[in-house]
């Protein structure tokens, strides 16, 4: 009787484990191109309706539900017992022109970015932590100083200086949320004013254009956010540039060591404005000129997510002379449910020319667009440490979604 017991109370533990997972494993966030079908496997017991019209949502009306573009907000249930709300967002199906031109980028943060702390020493010859029990972390933003706006490392200098040693309010924002505090700042043998904060103001680099919109003249690049070399955040920008850039050498990428594509942005042209940095992408819009050069190339049809095929794709990049080539991959596998991050296809360089040139995937490449069956898939966004060859991609909807809210 005991065993028939513990058997039964270890079933029923199971099978909550089981529908425990597979909620968890149903986004709660979906991105569906116009047209493209709904696919939400369930189990036993399980079923999604539209919360707005009270209609069940089955495997031959899903379709529908793509129909129009725009938002609709779903339940999953379980019986009539609600467990998730999913939130289903259809764009329109439209056609861009894939980029694959290097580009340079420089970004500017809105307020100064801690990116480390150091011990000061005083007038005193006596070393000090000014930021000791302030709260500050690395990865902060600081926006202002004793009410005065913070937008470059001379404000934060020029502001603290001005305290004449008496203490400061200081404004910061982390992760979205506004922060005080106060810092004592130290007085240095050159009378100077100090926080101990090792600050940073502005992000470069050199990246891959994965494609424009003919219709806005917005472009989307890299396919992942920069991030700041220190604290591995997303850099928050105010504004950006972007400029035209001139690849200097190839570092040729082996296992354990990726590689880079060295480029010069500094005499680079201005060809448009960036508006966000953001986890699937760099963001902005081109100037007039730039857009009118690009629209002479061939625009090319999104391909949805469900069409997408392991196999044979192309990608297109830039690795010498300035001219953008295609290069042959393999999609190895298709990852159709994840809209959580930008590893959404695992893929693999399997062109000899481009191994030769570069090792496979390499720092610069990412935003490298994927085109399969003459249609735009996405773009390259990681290699893997350990084989160069090998790497991600992010669905085209992704960045599409992410471009629709930028402005």
């Amino acid at each position: 009787m005991k065993k028939f017991k513990l058997s039964l109370i270890l079933t029923v533990f199971f099978i909550i484990l089981v529908y425990v997972c597979k909620i968890d494993s149903i986004p709660s966030s979906i991105i569906l191109l116009q047209g493209e079908k709904l696919e939400i496997d369930t189990i036993l017991g399980m079923k999604i309706e539209n919360e707005e019209e009270s209609i069940e949502v089955s495997n031959n009306n899903q379709e529908n539900l793509s129909s129009k573009t725009g938002k609709t907000d779903l339940n999953l249930k379980i019986g009539d017992i609600p467990v998730k709300d999913i939130t289903v967002n259809v764009i329109p199906n439209k056609v861009v022109i894939p980029g694959g031109e290097t580009i340079g980028l420089k970004l500017y943060t809105d307020g100064v970015l801690v990116v480390g702390m150091s011990e000061i020493q005083g007038i005193d010859k006596q070393s000090y932590k000014p930021y000791e029990n302030s709260g500050i972390e690395e990865g902060d933003m600081i926006i202002e100083i004793e009410n005065k706006a913070v937008t470059c490392t001379a404000d934060l200098i020029k502001n603290v200086n001005a305290s004449l040693g008496k203490n400061v309010e200081i404004s910061y924002i982390r992760e979205g949320e506004l922060y005080k505090t106060n810092i004592l700042p130290t007085q240095t043998s050159t009378n100077e004013y100090k926080l101990g904060l090792w600050v940073r103001d502005a992000a470069a680099g050199v990246g891959t254009v994965s494609f424009y919109d003919p219709e806005t003249g917005m472009f989307a690049a890299l396919g992942h956010g920069i991030l700041d070399i220190d604290t591995e955040k997303i850099v928050n920008i105010s504004s950006g540039e972007v400029v035209t850039s001139n690849i200097i050498s190839i570092i040729k990428g082996q296992k354990g060591k990726p590689g880079e594509i060295r480029g010069s942005i500094e005499r680079g042209k201005k060809l448009g404005t960036v508006y966000e940095n953001t986890e699937f992408g760099i963001f902005g819009e081109l100037s007039s000129e730039a857009m009118s050069k690009i629209k002479q190339n061939k625009e090319l049809e999104i391909l949805s997510r469900g069409e997408i095929e392991t196999g044979s794709a192309k990608i297109i990049c830039t690795v010498e002379n300035n001219k953008q080539e295609e290069f042959e991959i393999e999609i190895e596998k298709v990852f159709r449910n994840n809209n959580i991050n930008n590893k959404s296809m695992l893929i693999r360089v399997t062109d000899e020319r481009l191994i030769d040139k570069t090792g496979g995937i390499i720092q610069g490449m990412s935003g490298s667009p994927i085109i399969q069956n003459g249609k735009f898939v996405g773009a390259i966004t990681h290699v893997m440490v350990n084989d160069p060859t090998i790497g991600y991609g992010v669905f085209a909807d992704m960045m599409l979604k992410e471009m629709r809210e930028v402005k």
